[in-house]
């Protein structure tokens, strides 16, 4: 009950907020983890700089804030001692957002929710797992075919259909939600270097609030980049 209180203390913060001062709360629970430090960071230009953190030492529960001018993705970075970092990517967006997961499989048992992008990321990395899946059951199969070439051949067939509907399912994922910033993230993140006419048609069917969001201006950017190479 009172960690219920503090977080609809911090929504009404949240409501009044202007500027730079905190407009998202991340907040969750990790199974299993007893002490460790999570770092919750932004991207900068090519560095993820940290802009809250929170140490963990004897209670799963954490709460970390963030301020934003749009949505925009951000990395939930844990450091547990010992052992690797382990990190999460989530949509955040003004308002609040819960991760729940556990320690051990902390990136495998995620459940993210709290904003409309991340819903729609949610769904697209549902259909990746998917394809992931079946490329790991293929390569087990093209292993286990050893020096028989013909089988070895149609696996890797198979192989190659299976990334070109990856790409083009997620071209149409990001067509599909043209009206959300999740479309020019996945051109940028995903399938950044698939043919630069299909990131360019992505761009082109970007409504302007999305063409000049962060996401939008960096893939016009980097479209641009990649003509200029290419010419």
């Amino acid at each position: 009950m009172k960690r219920i209180f503090q977080i609809s203390v911090l929504v009404l913060l949240i409501s009044a907020c202007s500027g730079s001062e905190p407009n998202v709360i991340v907040n969750g629970q990790i199974r299993g983890l007893k002490k460790g430090t999570l770092y919750l960071e932004q991207q900068r230009d090519t560095s993820w700089v940290v802009i809250d953190s929170m140490l963990i030492n004897g209670q799963p529960d954490f709460l970390l804030q963030a301020s934003l001018d749009e949505p925009e993705v951000l990395n939930l970075r844990l450091d547990v001692a010992n052992t690797d970092s382990q990190r999460l990517r989530l949509f955040a967006a003004p308002g609040i957002m819960t991760v729940k997961t556990s320690l051990k499989r902390f990136f495998y048992d995620a459940k993210l929710s709290g904003s409309s992008q991340q819903e729609l990321m949610n769904q697209y990395n549902e259909m990746m797992d998917q394809f992931s899946n079946r490329n790991l059951e293929l390569i087990r199969q093209q292993l286990e075919a050893g020096v028989d070439s013909i089988k070895s051949d149609s696996i890797k067939g198979e192989l190659d259909k299976l990334m070109k509907r990856k790409y083009l399912y997620a071209i149409n994922f990001a067509m599909t939600n043209k009206n959300t910033r999740v479309a020019p993230y996945i051109a940028l993140s995903e399938i950044f270097d698939t043919n630069v006419k299909y990131l360019d048609t992505i761009y082109k069917a970007l409504p302007d609030s999305i063409a000049q969001s962060k996401y939008g201006t960096a893939l016009e950017n980097y479209i641009q980049e990649v003509k200029t190479k290419t010419e």
